[in-house]
């Protein structure tokens, strides 16, 4: 067996370096993080071949002392945290203390600093076999600046797997995105190869913000944006989440952000993806810019040498704050709310109107530095009603009208012009009472509705509605779709769940782990109609189920929801597959192409979907209307020109 040695400083700061530093992205990124908490406003970003040349880094922050900057360069120094209470509750972003040795260890590091009491600065070198340093009296403000050279000059193995110039700063201007995301209050100014990128200025209001989002992110973004600010159970969240027809085909307009820390964490993704379920196309990601603020003692970020991921204290708290707070934001937007969408864009998008639907003003929204609520101060404002009755999200079924609901439609082919109300479980005529009734002439002085008035139908599949800005087209089966989905979904939720016990239980193989937690959660699984019980170190019994999947597969169903609960403590699985059945009765319950309307059949359907959560989008995620305006037309037929 081989003798046990003493890694060298050098060797054990490089090991260190293959986790901290993958890129040059990676080594900006713990730079501006160590600038941003010694209290620099202003961050100047001067790179050169992408990083792999040069990055300078220049801060006003509060500086080095002389004595200190060689302890800077040596691992475990930091000035973040002294004692085992300070890492339980880290309100930094950086306190490793592995950073600039790691750094330092795989490249040729100069770093020139003066504190705030001090008359000068001093220079500090780190580069040598051996991580010596020689401190240098050196000309500089106060503040810090650093600059490193040919990264990874002596580990070729490493450098190899860098890519081409454009890729590396590609990955450092995404890092420098997300840090001016987390910090409007604070100036950054990017450089690449003597061309200026960004000049962020510092930020205090809400008008402010968005135009650096807007510059970071492109103008649609804000333009189709919807302004979130909520407070329950100690938690604030507060942003912006995209529109449903505002979606990507890829997850890359995501940001979440947990006491000013950008993070990707499973949990987080899960509560989103959920919120936008049901609005959202096959296949498309949702966009946001989120921020979570909570006390730093419940979160734990000391999980991941790069503090990319997070574990919250109580993960099912969170997810379900998240997920209600969200879908309800996506419930409440009406016609009403967004203002016409341009007729040049590939998917049609439905751009928001600030006054009505961003519950934020600007002397709400506080764009200073992030802090934890118990420290927040001039964050602290009233909780609204509804979050202070904020409860986790658990299932909600019907009692009766779902197993009606599911004989009926076991029993009856439904034609194009029926379909079955889940209260009742009658079956019904395709036009909602609504859509029977006349619509009588609003006085002279009202307002047109948002979605004006019909004036025709095309080749029976869209409604034509003139409005007061221009004109509106919509998919009158896609729309009826969601109306019809919707009061489903109400009638489904207003009552308990059924349950149904089972002629002959079924016993479920899992491991130990599951099986205690089948035990602990009990009133979970109660809720959602199950009764199980344990029957053996590695077993448990089905005894009864919910009547609305009576017929499914019910030891796959009874794993997904075991499966939830271990990966995000929480479950949403019988929701899915109740609103799943639901979807599909309402899709074939919902006005067909060619079934041609009244006038006043039209107009009925336009003020249901004013009134209808969601129905910007039918059950699939498709858009359900899309508005040309006056400006458009004229465009398009060159008036004016």
């Amino acid at each position: 067996m081989a003798k046990i040695n003493l890694l060298s400083p050098r060797l054990a700061n490089q090991i260190a370096a293959g986790e901290v530093v993958e890129r040059p992205a990676s080594v900006v990124k713990e730079l501006l993080e160590n600038s941003l908490d010694a209290g620099a406003t202003q961050l100047d970003i001067d790179i050169e071949q992408g990083g792999m040349r040069r990055i300078k880094i220049r801060d006003n922050g509060s500086g080095i002392d002389k004595d200190d900057l060689p302890l800077a360069l040596s691992r475990h120094a930091t000035s973040k945290i002294t004692t085992l209470d300070d890492l339980e509750a880290v309100t930094t972003l950086g306190f490793r203390g592995e950073a600039l040795a790691s750094i330092s260890s795989v490249s040729r590091l100069l770093l020139t600093s003066q504190s705030e009491m001090a008359t000068e600065a001093w220079r500090v070198e780190a580069e040598g076999k051996d991580m010596g340093t020689v401190v240098r009296p050196a000309s500089h403000p106060q503040g810090t600046t650093i600059e490193v050279r040919d990264l990874f000059f002596n580990t070729p193995a490493r450098r190899k797997f860098l890519r081409t110039e454009k890729t590396e700063f590609n990955h450092l201007e995404e890092v420098v995105k997300r840090l001016a995301l987390s910090r409007y209050d604070v100036g950054f100014r990017l450089g690449h190869n003597g061309k200026q990128i960004y000049d962020l200025r510092p930020v205090s209001d809400q008008l402010h913000a968005e135009q650096r989002l807007a510059t970071l992110l492109g103008s649609k973004f804000i333009e189709n944006a919807l302004t979130v600010d909520v407070e329950a159970a100690g938690l604030r969240l507060w942003g912006w989440i995209g529109l449903p027809t505002y979606s990507r085909s890829q997850a890359d307009l995501q940001y979440f952000f947990v006491n000013g820390r950008v993070v990707r964490d499973k949990l987080v993704a899960h509560a989103v993806r959920q919120a936008y379920r049901d609005v959202l196309y096959n296949g498309r990601h949702p966009t946001f810019v989120l921020y979570l603020e909570l006390d730093p003692g419940t979160v734990d970020v000391n999980v991941h040498p790069t503090k990319h991921e997070v574990r919250f204290r109580d993960g099912r708290l969170v997810h379900d704050f998240l997920f209600s707070r969200i879908h309800k934001v996506l419930a409440d937007v009406r016609p009403e709310d967004t203002s016409p969408p341009t007729g040049s864009s590939s998917e049609p998008v439905q751009n928001i109107n600030p006054e009505r639907v961003s519950p934020v003003t600007q002397s709400s929204m506080d764009f200073r530095t992030p802090v934890a609520p118990s420290d927040r101060g001039a964050f602290s404002r009233p909780v609204s009603e509804a979050s202070r009755n904020f409860e986790p999200n658990v299932v909600r079924a019907q009692l009766e009208g779902m197993a009606k609901m599911s004989r009926a439609a076991d029993e009856v082919t439904l034609s194009e012009t029926e379909w079955v109300d889940p209260q009742t479980g009658e079956i019904k005529s395709v036009a909602s009472p609504s859509m029977n009734a006349v619509a009588e002439p609003l006085p002279q002085n009202e307002r047109t509705p948002p979605l004006g008035y019909a004036i025709a139908q095309l080749h029976g599949i869209y409604i034509l509605s003139e409005t007061d800005s221009g004109m509106i087209v919509v998919d009158m089966h896609a729309a009826h779709e969601r109306i019809v989905y919707e009061r489903m979904k109400e009638a489904f939720y207003r009552q308990n769940i059924a349950s149904q016990p089972l002629l002959v239980p079924i016993n479920v193989a899992v491991s130990s782990s599951e099986a205690n937690l089948v035990e602990d959660q009990q009133e979970i699984f109660s809720r959602f109609g199950f009764q199980i019980e344990r029957s053996g170190p590695e077993s448990v019994m089905v005894r009864s189920v919910p009547i609305v999947l009576i017929k499914g597969d019910v030891e796959s169903l009874v794993r997904d929801v075991i499966s939830d609960l271990v990966t995000h403590g929480a479950t949403d699985i019988l929701e899915a597959r109740a609103n799943e059945l639901m979807a599909t009765m309402a899709c074939h319950g919902a006005v067909r192409a060619n079934r041609k309307l009244s006038i006043a059949e039209m107009n009925a359907l336009l003020r249901d979907m004013e009134i209808t959560e969601r129905s910007g989008q039918c059950n699939h995620g498709r858009p359900t209307w899309a508005q040309l305006s006056m400006a458009d037309l004229d465009k398009l037929f060159l008036r004016g020109r």
